[in-house]
């Protein structure tokens, strides 16, 4: 099934997202934040996954334009992250984008991210966004702009892989003490012997040693997501 082009913009920037509907009645609406490399076959494949479940869903635009490289994208997201009011802002375009869609209304909201997405949803619960669920699949859990206390209301979920080099544990740690701090309600599964990119199966085609894919993990973790949306949006 094709999925729908979906026109918005972060002021000037045009951007563009692709929505996957439910073949019934739709449970939620649900954002997906991508990878640093933005909307590809991985997060197209998880859009899909969750129209199947029931959910509408659309993948984000991060840059607005088309990635040619890893160094590309790295400059490109180095940029996007320079602040966290632009970070927060160009990621709440795409929110609007999906909660002002005819397919998404009377909804209730929740995001997913992956990697630098994974992120990119934290960033949405830290800026108290109106979601019902925040969820984090081997996402970065740092941030410019700690939690405030009060200001998270969405339920988080992170599935983290503990052999993930770009999240040491001193970085788990920290999160977990700034989302206490915040009052958050947060759920964090770990996975031991776990690397980075667990949730695609191309992460081991890519010669990276930071990243593989687990399967285990991976079903998992989407068992876990299920669940906590099944629980968050009824």
């Amino acid at each position: 099934m094709a999925l729908e082009q979906i026109d918005y913009a972060d002021g000037a920037l045009p951007l563009t997202g692709f929505l996957a509907r439910p073949e019934g009645p739709a449970r939620a609406a649900v954002l997906i934040l991508p990878t640093i490399m933005n909307c590809n076959a991985a997060m197209i494949r998880r859009a899909h996954m969750l129209a199947h479940e029931g959910y509408v869903a659309m993948i984000a635009d991060f840059y607005g334009e088309q990635i040619c490289d890893l160094d590309h994208a790295m400059a490109l997201s180095g940029t996007l992250r320079a602040t966290a009011a632009g970070y927060r802002q160009r990621i709440r375009a795409g929110l609007a984008a999906l909660s002002g869609h005819a397919a998404a209304q009377g909804l209730p909201l929740a995001t997913i991210g992956y990697c630098m997405g994974g992120q990119a949803a934290l960033e949405l619960a830290r800026d108290g966004a109106d979601i019902r669920l925040a969820a984090s699949f081997h996402g970065l859990l740092d941030t410019a702009q700690p939690a405030t206390p009060g200001m998270v209301s969405a339920r988080i979920l992170v599935c983290h892989g503990d052999a993930d080099p770009m999240v040491p544990r001193t970085q788990v740690m920290a999160f977990w003490e700034e989302m206490d701090a915040a009052g958050a309600n947060w759920h964090f599964h770990a996975y031991g012997g776990v690397k980075h990119g667990f949730t695609d199966p191309d992460s081991d085609t890519r010669g990276m040693a930071a990243i593989a894919y687990d399967a285990s993990a991976d079903r998992q973790s989407w068992d876990a997501l299920l669940a906590m949306l099944d629980e968050t949006t009824g």
